[in-house]
């Protein structure tokens, strides 16, 4: 059984990200965890109403993907650059070192939301292998809306060189999707239905399925 642990910098990036291969994991067996880094408060516009219908979205995603647990940092959500980075990595690797899983996704380090990119950094700082020798295999995601709208030359772009078959659960990871409905969009917003299936096609059509998620892996120790 693996222990996994799904990094995100705003709930719903897990299943933008990699709901379809979360799945999968949870039905071979494998313990999921999920990390929230970010929150909303009234400081910065949300009201009560919003704040108690994303609360309620958080709980019914919890508990439609079984995770063993939830850790929500409450870090402010599209504010984290102006929070020292020391402090992102000390509180990220904390709960890293709770849960100690064997893998670890993240979005990848040139996401066009400064939010992604500072959570990578915080991840990979903080799973250092003479850190957390535990961590084995460690993976940045694409995100629809993020990674493909990355346009600065100087960052690393998307090359994914892993790629997992979700066939059996995209449908699902879709509709898991419907817990954030304010988050998605009419196609050709990228975060709609038509084109997360798109993307999981295309990705399949490279892998030789149906659907996938493809993936960066940045660290492998067997």
């Amino acid at each position: 059984m693996s222990v996994v642990l799904a990094v995100a910098p705003h709930p719903d990036d897990e299943t933008l990200g990699y709901g379809g291969t979360l799945l999968r994991h949870r039905a071979e067996g494998d313990q999921i965890h999920w990390l929230i880094v970010t929150a909303v408060s009234p400081e910065f516009g949300w009201s009560a109403q919003r704040m108690a219908e994303r609360a309620t979205a958080i709980d019914n995603m919890a508990a439609d993907y079984s995770f063993a647990s939830v850790t929500q940092l409450g870090l402010p959500t599209a504010r984290l650059d102006t929070l020292p980075l020391s402090d992102l990595v000390a509180t990220v690797a904390q709960v890293i070192e709770t849960i100690r899983p064997d893998t670890v996704y993240t979005p990848h380090s040139g996401d066009v939301h400064s939010d992604h990119r500072l959570v990578f950094q915080a991840v990979a700082a903080a799973t250092k292998t003479f850190r957390s020798p535990y961590v084995r295999r460690l993976l940045v995601c694409e995100i629809q809306s993020e990674t493909d709208f990355a346009v600065q030359p100087d960052r690393l772009p998307f090359q994914p060189n892993v790629f997992v078959d979700i066939t059996p659960y995209l449908s699902r990871k879709i509709a898991l999707l419907s817990h954030f409905a304010s988050e998605m969009g009419v196609f050709p917003f990228p975060r709609s239905a038509e084109a997360i299936r798109a993307l999981a096609m295309c990705r399949g059509a490279q892998a030789g399925v149906a659907a996938a998620e493809a993936f960066m892996l940045l660290k492998e120790i067997r």
